[in-house]
Parts: structure tokens; C-alpha cells; sequence
């Protein structure tokens, strides 16, 4: 009784664990979403606000909303190309790590932009303008490098495989209208098609047809003048220009005395000389 009573507090106590566990999970998968949704929030409120100030408030406070807004547009955009794209290429994590020393930059420039939206003096402003759109053009250039670098790497990606399944999709659908290949007779993939003079093959005679005489095939002795003078009729023989053929000499049967004989043979029957 004691150790099922161990046994059932174990269990208990790996239950209450596992409920804890699993409700700090998410506890902070809500968190990270609420964080998510505050600061994508903040992020359109801040921009719309700047929007709103380049138009309404022309001059150095405008000029500051229209720089601000141009980076923060461009950094945004290359980050979700770069982070949108390394779980697909391993090799984006470098340029992660450059862009992550770009955005310090940025935010640096970002922050020191919008300490100039509050002060008063506005001839300091505009004499610092120089100097801070230059330092913008270079930070959104390199931005902009790594953005499109990483998008013709994706399309060459996308390009190649394409291409290999383009080229494979041509090779099945080949494969696929296999009846529509060439008829070759050489061809020695050519499958052989009942009824032609082909499927019989290049060592076999044609098979007669009814009404049709055989053709001898390749190798088969023919018989030469013998049945060509059985087929020419006495006009023929006259328009010869050669010598008429005379008659084959007759067939006479052999004398068994004469056949050679072999060791394997048994010897002749001696009845006659006998009698």
C-alpha cells in the first residue's frame, strides 16, 4: 500500500509540473503576441503620425518627418526580406548579422532625428540637415544592397528549380507519348508493331499472303535459271541473247558401295554375298 501510495503522489506531482509547465508556455507565447501586436501598433501610429506632420508642417520639422519615415520605411523593409527568407537559405544569417549592425546605426540616427523635432532652434536644425541626410543616404543605401541582394538569390533559386522541373516535366510527358516516337526500324527501342513487314525482323522471310507467292528472304538460296526457266515461256527463250539452257542432267541414286563410311557406323549387311 505504501508504494502504490508512492506511486499515485509521483504521478500527482509530475502532473502539477507538467500543468505549470505548460501554462508558463503560455503564458509567455501570450505575452510575446500582446508585445507583438503593442509595438506593431505603435510602429503605424508613429508613422502615420509622420506622414501626417511632412505634409502639415513644411519647413525643417517636415524635412525631419519626411528622413525619419524614409528610414524607418527602408529598414523595415529590408528586415522582413532578410528574416522572411533565412529559414529557406542558410546563408542569409551573415548578412542577418550585418544588417543588425546597420539597424544600430539606424536607430542611432532615428533617435538623434527625433531629439531635433523638439528643439527650437531652427537655423541649428537646418545647418545639421546636411550632414544627417548623407548620413540617411548611405545607411538606406546599404540597406537597400543587402534587400536586393538577398531578392535575386531567391529568384536565381527559384529560377533554377524551374528549370530542373521544366526539364523533367519534359522528359515524363516524352516518356508518356512513348506511341508517338519516330518509326525507325533501326531503332532498337522501337517496340514491334503486329501486321507490318517490320515486326518479322531483319533475319525473317515475310509470311505470304493469300494470292501472294514468298519472296525468298535474306540467305535462302534461290534456284537460279532453274526457276526462271520454269516461269519464261518459248518467246522468251527467243528473245534471248544467250545460249539456250540445256535440260538438268537427271538425278541418279547413289551406290551404297561408294558412300564413304564412318567409325560409327555399323558395317554393311552381307546378305547377298552370302546367298
Amino acid at each position: 500500500m505504501e508504494a502504490a501510495a508512492a506511486i499515485v503522489g509521483l504521478l500527482f506531482v509530475l502532473f502539477v509540473l507538467a500543468g505549470v509547465f505548460v501554462t508558463v508556455k503560455a503564458v509567455k507565447a501570450a505575452k510575446r503576441g500582446v508585445d507583438r501586436t503593442v509595438a506593431q501598433a505603435r510602429r503605424t501610429v508613429e508613422d502615420t503620425t509622420l506622414r501626417a506632420r511632412q505634409f502639415a508642417q513644411p519647413g525643417v520639422v517636415g524635412e525631419l518627418a519626411q528622413l525619419r519615415l524614409s528610414l524607418r520605411t527602408s529598414m523595415r523593409a529590408t528586415q522582413e526580406v532578410l528574416y522572411g527568407g533565412s529559414p529557406d537559405d542558410a546563408s542569409l544569417s551573415e548578412a542577418i548579422g550585418l544588417f543588425e549592425r546597420l539597424s544600430a546605426h539606424g536607430h542611432e540616427l532615428d533617435d538623434e532625428l527625433k531629439r531635433l523635432e523638439r528643439e527650437p532652434d531652427r537655423a541649428t536644425i537646418g545647418a545639421r540637415l546636411p550632414d544627417l541626410r548623407e548620413r540617411l543616404e548611405r545607411i538606406t543605401h546599404s540597406a537597400e544592397s543587402l534587400r536586393w541582394a538577398a531578392r535575386d538569390r531567391a529568384r536565381k533559386f527559384a529560377d533554377d528549380d524551374l528549370a530542373s522541373l521544366t526539364d523533367q516535366i519534359d522528359v515524363e510527358s516524352g516518356a508518356l507519348r512513348h506511341w508517338t516516337r519516330v518509326e525507325d526500324a533501326t531503332d532498337p527501342l522501337r517496340d514491334p508493331v503486329p501486321g507490318r513487314p517490320e515486326s518479322a525482323g531483319p533475319n525473317r522471310p515475310e509470311s505470304a499472303g493469300p494470292g501472294e507467292t514468298k519472296t525468298p528472304g535474306r540467305g535462302q538460296p534461290t534456284d537460279g535459271p532453274a526457276r526462271s526457266g520454269a516461269t519464261a515461256g518459248p518467246s522468251d527463250a527467243a528473245r534471248s541473247w544467250g545460249p539456250t539452257p540445256e535440260d538438268p542432267p537427271a538425278i541418279t541414286a547413289r551406290d551404297p558401295r561408294t558412300q564413304p563410311s564412318y567409325p560409327w557406323q555399323k558395317a554393311p549387311r552381307t546378305e547377298d554375298t552370302t546367298t
